[in-house]
């Protein structure tokens, strides 16, 4: 079994930054895709921002050029460096990792309020 534990949500005004963490532990031998997936009110799930082992990065387009994934293989971690937050980035953030095909996990959520 893998746990994912998420940190760093909070409440901030438009314009302002915030960095997500997520550190995975257990049953670990590699984790091939690491990532952030978020959740507003009302909506669907949607894949936000993922890394591979190797560092290739995919992007949802709205947030392509204000969001940047990173990761540190050695501490099985992965953050989403988030800046110009827009209210409409508003949503429960969830990191998630993708060991193998047959193993995928998620945490638990952070939440990410963007309000004046």
């Amino acid at each position: 079994q893998v746990q994912l534990v998420e940190s760093g949500g909070g409440l901030v005004q438009p314009g302002e930054s915030l960095r997500l963490s997520c550190a995975a532990s257990g049953s670990i031998d590699s984790i091939n895709t690491m990532g952030w997936l978020r959740q507003a009110p009302g909506k669907e799930r949607e894949l936000v921002a993922t890394i591979t082992s190797d560092g290739m990065t995919n992007y949802l387009a709205v947030v392509k050029d204000r969001f940047t994934i990173s990761r540190n293989n050695g501490e099985n971690t992965v953050y989403l460096q988030m800046n110009s937050l827009k209210p409409e980035d508003t949503a429960v953030y969830y990191c998630y990792a993708r060991l193998s095909v047959t193993r995928q996990y998620w945490g638990q959520g952070t939440q990410v309020t963007v309000s004046s």
